[in-house]
């Protein structure tokens, strides 16, 4: 599995940030990756975990769409429905943004939609599944079964890396995947994210 192009390290002596709209940032490498400049660190510390963003209510066990678009406006309105205060027209027009940069379909049948959003303090998460999976131009050309929806603050870029990071680490798993994809509740579905991150 390829990870998410936003969460690949630079090979030289500083680790760059890049924010749409803003210079890119450098810090000195050791810097930690959650640690953006000017950003709030307290929702997130060495033992972040998905579950503290993801809850209950953002999970949607079966996605009906078969188009990009559709999906993206599926997992923004679990967002927006489990009691996230957001313009769903605009976050939608954001994650949009950030597709024709690149498909956030990263292979294995997982894609990370994700973008930022000042229009959002902290981060927030939902995931979506399809069973019989959908074309989201994903990198290996497969179908995309699992969807994992990351919106941080405008001003979050080592939040937002690391968010991305541990995601893509849960999901690299392929015993993990086949667990998620035979779930049968939000409530089964949100207990192996939890019980993931504890074996991780």
């Amino acid at each position: 599995m390829t990870l998410p192009p936003d969460c690949k390290p630079n090979r030289g002596n500083e680790r760059t940030v890049s924010n749409r709209g803003s210079k890119e940032r450098n810090f000195p490498r050791g810097t930690p990756a959650w640690r953006g400049e000017g950003e709030d660190s307290s929702r997130f510390s060495e033992t972040m975990k998905i579950s503290d963003i993801l809850g209950r209510d953002m999970i949607v066990p079966q996605l009906l769409s078969q188009t990009k678009e559709g999906i993206l406006r599926e997992l923004v309105h679990a967002l927006a429905k489990g009691g996230q205060r957001i313009n769903e027209g605009r976050m939608i027009e954001i994650l949009l943004e950030r597709e024709s940069l690149g498909s956030t379909g990263i292979g294995e049948g997982v894609a990370i939609p994700h973008g930022k959003s000042k229009e959002v303090k902290e981060i927030m998460a939902a995931f979506g599944r399809s069973l019989p999976g959908m074309d989201f131009q994903s990198l290996d050309g497969k179908p995309t079964h699992l969807f994992f929806l990351l919106i941080a603050p405008e001003n979050s870029a080592g939040t937002h890396l690391k968010a991305l990071a541990q995601v893509s680490r849960l999901m690299k798993e392929p015993t993990f995947r086949k667990r998620l994809l035979e779930a049968r509740t939000p409530d089964d579905l949100y207990a192996l994210f939890s019980e993931g991150e504890e074996k991780g």
